[in-house]
């Protein structure tokens, strides 16, 4: 028998992993950070009318969730994850050590948890986007999967649940949450 297969989730698969999870914890990454740096196409936005998703980008580093995944299902979840990640190839599939935690915030050691980190060759990739721009997808942004803003409320409302603070991402909840109030 191998070792378990462990999901980092940063984004939508820590609120709606689509997978049956065994053990859950809370995380953290270190050399990767969360950031709204991926064009989306396809879940919160169309060619047309782009949304803005997360990926995980070089230097810092992430809290979110360790994820791992129900003993003889590793397949069809690596499957799952590839389909519902990989429409275009954006992310890199990486394995990488992650700290992870009990409920009482104690380290239980380390995890090796695989990451789909954005790859930075990618037309989709877009991680030098000004703060105005960023609100201009997210707002305006809705694809397969629905509005570019609901997801980066879903994510809000995630990390708060959580106890995570990710400044970043508040940021441009709030000046996205004004660029909506006033449109």
């Amino acid at each position: 028998m191998g070792e378990p297969l462990w999901v980092f989730a940063y984004g939508s698969l820590m609120w709606q992993p689509g997978f049956r999870a065994d053990a859950r914890h809370k995380a953290l990454l270190r050399g990767l950070h969360r950031a709204f740096c991926v064009v989306s196409h396809v879940h919160r936005g169309t060619p047309d009318r782009p949304g803005l998703v997360a990926g995980l980008d070089r230097g810092g580093a992430c809290r979110g969730l360790a994820l791992r995944v129900a003993s003889g299902e590793e397949a069809a979840v690596l499957d799952y994850l590839r389909s519902r990640e990989q429409p275009t190839m954006v992310y890199r599939e990486t394995v990488r050590p992650v700290e992870i935690f009990a409920d009482g915030g104690a380290s239980r050691g380390r995890v090796n948890a695989l990451c789909f980190v954005v790859d930075r060759r990618h037309h989709q990739y877009c991680g030098r986007l000004s703060l105005q721009e960023q609100c201009r997808m997210v707002v305006s942004g809705v694809g397969q999967s629905g509005r570019s803003i609901d997801y980066l409320e879903d994510m809000i409302a995630c990390l708060e649940r959580l106890g995570i603070h990710d400044r970043g991402v508040e940021r441009l909840a709030r000046s996205a949450r004004a660029r909506a109030a006033g449109a």
